[in-house]
């Protein structure tokens, strides 16, 4: 089993910055897995940004340029910095290991 946490949520102004991170525990080998995924009141849930097995990164094009995913092996972590904001971009974010393991989610408001 593997268990993930999220942290970093929150209220923010359009055009202002948030990080997400997430920590994960139990059988968990590597950071190349993971990924941030979102979804938003009405919508399917969509990928975001993630880190291939192999290491390189994906991002959905809409946060391309704005949102940065990174991560810290050593503390079993991946972060997703977020960028000139958008109140689309609200959501509850989830981060997920080889989406198989879910976190919790924590909600992201883009509002003035």
């Amino acid at each position: 089993q593997v268990q993930l946490v999220e942290s970093g949520g929150g209220l923010v102004q359009p055009g202002g910055s948030l990080r997400l991170s997430c920590t994960a525990s139990g059988r968990f080998f590597s950071i190349n897995g993971m990924g941030w995924y979102r979804q938003a009141p009405g919508k399917q849930r969509e990928l975001v940004a993630a880190i291939t097995h192999r290491g390189s990164t994906n991002y959905a094009d809409s946060v391309k340029g704005r949102f940065t995913i990174s991560g810290d092996n050593a503390k079993n972590t991946v972060y997703l910095q977020m960028n000139s904001l958008k109140p689309e971009d609200t959501a509850v974010y989830y981060c997920s290991y080889s989406t198989i393991y879910w976190g919790q989610g924590t909600q992201v408001t883009v509002s003035s």
